[in-house]
């Protein structure tokens, strides 16, 4: 301790967060998923969470991850080592995440830690929550197997080219066939030789090109052979733009707390997960009065749980979205970010109309009309398409009574100010993307999201509450 105290100063983050936090309730999670009475002794699990906690904050992989904690002092600190002490094989990281965090619900048990954290050192002082959606792009993004190793050996390759162009001579050549299992061995004979360049494999930038194909083809191989993450799904942000991933769905206190989470495909509706974060934040913790969101939000059931459970919610209005009575609701949910409505089949209307009487509210309907070849190959056409039909429409009333109270609502003066709030979970989404890599998944299938989610909002939680103290 006496080394630390000289060499990490009492300001830095690492040391900060651990006289914060107090890590044994990871015991007290995993214990069930430990063998006790046979086998060697287990890496103490408090530093196995510790080093995923690390790779969230600085986006790094396992390899450069442990590679850095055996110089890095502030990180032998804060994993409780010994200054000699040796680290672990990067292997055993992957084999806590699929092991001893199986059966865990790492999301909902760290947001609770953090909210209760920031209660109890009087940091959320409100009762309001801010909601909102973000999205992550699938790690293989609709790419085949074979191109994701294609890509990645090819940047590997072209950082190389830019120290020494020479290497081209001892490369193996390059595989010309569309056989998955030749492109994986090119991969592996061009691993050997670089590794065995000396000089080459210390430059920081080939590093970590080289360990991040060597971790694509030995610890992601089994998912690579299931072609692309077969739990993502096709997402929209806008009428012409589309995603292939997931989507973090988000409930924030004022003071940029994040208070609940739940991941989804990249295709789920935003304003059907409010009650579930609603419900979310008050088990944390929250006194739950107000709930600010985007239009999204606003559709007739959200306004009715709200006004149900004494809540204000400040969404404004979108008559695509709150037409209240339209038949199939649970067939048919409306994109706010497109502002198209979108089948349970995942495709997106192609057009919309507006029909009736122009000024005339309550004859008005919009109509929204979808690409009738998608419908006559659809696995759900039945009883949606009828054979030999020219189009495939969904029309919705504009007019509802249900909203006349929301309307006056939307026209007050706390309504307007609160609506000022938004604007600050738009910059916490910013700050997962940018700072802790969730604009991508770092792994294949919804689990692996979710325990992305968990340690990214562990982590900006955990340093938000710091800088509130401070």
């Amino acid at each position: 301790m006496e080394l630390y105290n000289l060499i990490v100063p009492v300001d830095n983050m690492l040391r900060k967060i651990n006289d914060l936090i107090d890590f044994s309730f990871v015991y007290d999670e995993v214990k069930d998923n430990y063998c006790h009475d046979n086998g060697r002794n287990a890496i103490d699990p408090i530093r196995m969470f510790k080093y995923l906690f690390l790779k969230s904050i600085h986006d790094l992989s396992d390899v450069d991850l442990v590679e850095r904690s055996k110089y890095d002092m502030s990180f032998k600190y804060f994993l409780h080592m010994a200054p000699e002490e040796e680290v672990i094989d990067p292997s055993s990281l992957t084999k806590f995440r699929k092991k001893r965090l199986k059966n865990i619900n790492l999301l909902d048990l760290l947001i609770n830690k953090t909210v209760e954290l920031a209660i109890e050192k009087d940091i959320i002082k409100g009762n309001s929550i801010i909601v909102d959606a973000t999205h992550s792009k699938a790690r293989y993004n609709q790419m085949s197997p074979k191109e994701v190793l294609m890509d990645r050996s090819k940047k590997l390759r072209k950082t190389i080219y830019e120290i020494d162009e020479g290497m081209k001579k001892k490369f193996p050549t390059k595989t010309t066939t569309n056989v998955f299992e030749d492109e994986v061995e090119y991969c592996q004979m061009l691993i050997e030789v670089i590794e065995k360049e000396e000089v080459l494999v210390q430059y920081p930038k080939v590093k970590e090109r080289l360990n991040l194909l060597k971790e694509t083809v030995a610890d992601d191989l089994e998912q690579l052979q299931l072609s692309k993450d077969q739990d993502a799904k096709v997402g929209h942000k806008s009428a012409d733009s589309a995603f292939f991933g997931y989507k973090t769905h988000i409930a924030m206190s004022e003071e940029r707390i994040i208070t609940a989470a739940t991941v989804t495909t990249g295709e789920k509706n935003d304003g059907k997960q409010l009650q579930t974060l609603i419900e979310k934040s008050i088990k944390a913790g929250m006194d739950v009065k107000t709930v600010i969101g985007d239009a999204a939000y606003s559709e007739k059931g959200n306004i009715e749980y709200t006004n149900e459970n004494e809540m204000k919610l400040v969404a404004k209005l979108n008559p695509s979205v709150t037409q209240g009575f339209r038949k199939k609701e649970d067939e048919f949910e409306f994109n706010k970010d497109a502002g198209m409505y979108v089948c349970k089949a995942g495709h997106m209307a192609i057009r919309k109309a507006r029909q009736g009487k122009k000024g005339v509210a309550a004859n008005q309907v919009d109509t929204y009309y979808f690409d009738i070849e998608r419908c006559k190959r659809c696995p759900f056409k039945d009883g949606c398409y009828k054979e030999g039909a020219k189009s495939k429409s969904y029309s919705v009333s504009i007019k509802s009574n249900v909203h006349t109270e929301q309307i006056k609502f939307q026209e007050s003066d706390y309504f307007k100010e609160k609506s000022k709030e938004r604007y600050k979970i738009e910059a916490k989404n910013s700050e997962l993307k940018h700072r802790h890599g969730y604009d991508v998944a770092t792994s294949s299938g919804l689990l692996g999201m979710e325990l992305q989610g968990a340690m990214a909002i562990f982590a900006v939680n955990v340093k938000r509450i710091l800088k509130l103290m401070k």
